[in-house]
């Protein structure tokens, strides 16, 4: 599954929280629901299952956990389209995450463990 999306950083997020709630929480409804809308229709995945997060970057400027941050959205965003059931740790039991530069931004989301049912 791949989401061409640059999403939201962990410090912008930091910041705009800390700059008025509101914004934040339109920060995490908005960066969910474009993950909910392109992860909508695709297979149920088997749980407990492992992520693996390929981050695409257009340069090395952001710090890696400042990126791999959004996989909150992410997951929220699966949970919304049906894809896994809950986000607790019986369902999701690890995650791994690599970063590539790449012209389009963007993350490809891959089960490494678990599978569809």
């Amino acid at each position: 599954m791949r989401i061409d999306h640059k999403f939201t950083t962990l410090n912008k997020y930091v910041n705009a929280e800390r700059t008025n709630k509101y914004i934040g929480a339109k920060i995490k409804r908005d960066e969910t629901n474009v993950a909910y809308y392109s992860l909508l229709n695709k297979p149920k995945i088997k749980t407990p299952c492992k992520l693996k997060f390929t981050w695409y970057c257009e340069n090395r400027r952001s710090d890696a956990d400042n990126i791999a941050f959004a996989k909150k959205f992410i997951i929220d965003g699966m949970v919304k389209a049906g894809l896994i059931p809950n986000d607790g740790m019986k369902y999701v039991i690890g995650f791994q995450d690599e970063f590539e530069i790449s012209d389009k931004a963007g993350v490809r989301i891959e089960v490494i463990e678990g599978g569809k049912q």
